[in-house]
């Protein structure tokens, strides 16, 4: 049965014309990726997974190291998840890791080892929403679904002329329902990629090289000279700000103490230095962070000079951490996430970003004394 809207899309645009053009442009100009390389699902999958809110440049040494360390499912299955954050440390958005690994221990149990290749079994593994089933499908299976992200909701509202906010996820389905209708039944695997890769190379979000566009002829927006106000999408909440005070404390043996975060909520099960959010109080933050780590962790400390400020952005919120030196004179006793690590030992703790510089702030400091 075909919908109104669909009838109205098959009247915008010559569909096979516009299939024929974009295919073109894509079999001749496409980037050379890793995953690109063979149609594996579950490489595809996992260049899926990390290309969500990172750019491909970033992604590709991250793929390559998760590959090599990671090349199957029955590898990524059987791994400790302290390894897989390890590997992913760097990259943000650890839960899509955890959500990684999650499904894989799935289907390796589930479907012997094989990425299932149908809507409602690949949309049911944790992690996997319609964007990336539809990647995984079209892309390695040839299946003709839609894989509707920022970049493909940019292309095709210039190209439709739809003025749907795409901020609101209930507008997710007009461009679903659009890539029906366009997408090639031949070579699924080739059109939502040259898509996506027309979005990131030529349709970009501000000066889009609409002279290079191999589909210019068939874009409302270029004709009616409303591309740079399409696509609409409202602007997100301002983030939060947070301060916070965080210590980097060693003993007498050279050993500094680290903590893992709870395993719910932001960055879940990563390792980091003491820290604590600051309130505004007649006490200094040295004294606040004296104080929490005595009731915290029962460990006796002194804390020195601020050695450096970090800024760590997020989506939703902004930490601004100050970062002090200071001693470990005495500590009650190490738990499961309560550690005191030398140099080396330290290597194998995934990280979030903002506590890798400050390691990084501390080893250039050694380094340089």
């Amino acid at each position: 049965m075909v919908t109104e809207r669909q009838e109205m899309i098959k009247n915008q645009v010559n569909v096979e014309q516009f299939r024929e053009d974009l295919l073109k442009w894509f079999t001749e100009e496409q980037r050379d990726l890793p995953w690109r390389k063979d149609k594996d699902p579950y490489k595809v999958w996992v260049s899926e997974i990390m290309l969500q809110q990172t750019k491909v440049d970033t992604v590709i040494p991250y793929f390559n190291r998760f590959i090599s360390q990671f090349p199957t499912i029955e590898a990524l299955s059987v791994a400790e998840e302290e390894k897989v954050l390890k590997a992913w440390e760097g990259l943000g958005y650890y839960s899509r890791a955890r959500n990684l690994h999650a499904a894989v221990k799935e289907v390796h149990e589930k479907y012997e080892g094989k990425v299932p290749d149908s809507p409602k079994e690949i949309s049911g593994l944790k992690g996997v929403g319609p964007y990336t089933a539809g990647a995984i499908l079209s892309i390695a299976y040839g299946v003709p679904e839609p894989a509707v992200d920022g970049n493909v909701m940019r292309v095709l509202s210039r190209i439709l002329s739809i003025w749907e906010d795409i901020a609101k996820p209930k507008t997710r389905k007009t461009f679903e329902e659009a890539v029906r209708v366009l997408i090639s039944h031949e070579n699924p695997s080739y059109f939502n990629q040259a898509l996506m890769e027309l979005g990131a190379l030529i349709c970009t979000p501000t000066s889009p090289s609409c002279l290079l566009c191999p589909v210019r002829e068939h874009c409302h927006a270029f004709d009616e000279g409303t591309v740079t106000e399409l696509p609409v999408k409202t602007k997100s909440k301002k983030q939060k700000s947070i301060q916070l005070a965080a210590v980097v404390l060693t003993d007498e043996d050279g050993r500094t103490l680290i903590h893992k975060r709870p395993s719910t909520g932001l960055l879940a099960n990563l390792w980091e230095f003491p820290n604590m959010e600051i309130v505004q109080v007649l006490k200094s933050e040295k004294a606040q962070l004296e104080e929490r780590l005595l009731e915290d962790f029962q460990a006796t400390v002194e804390v020195g000079e601020m050695i450096t400020r970090i800024e760590h952005v997020f989506s939703h919120l902004i930490w601004n951490i100050n970062v002090y030196s200071g001693k470990l004179i005495d500590l009650k006793e190490e738990r499961e996430d309560l550690r005191k690590v030398n140099s080396e030992e330290i290597e194998p703790f995934p990280f979030p970003v903002s506590h890798q510089k400050m390691l990084k702030f501390l080893s250039e400091q050694i380094n340089e004394g």
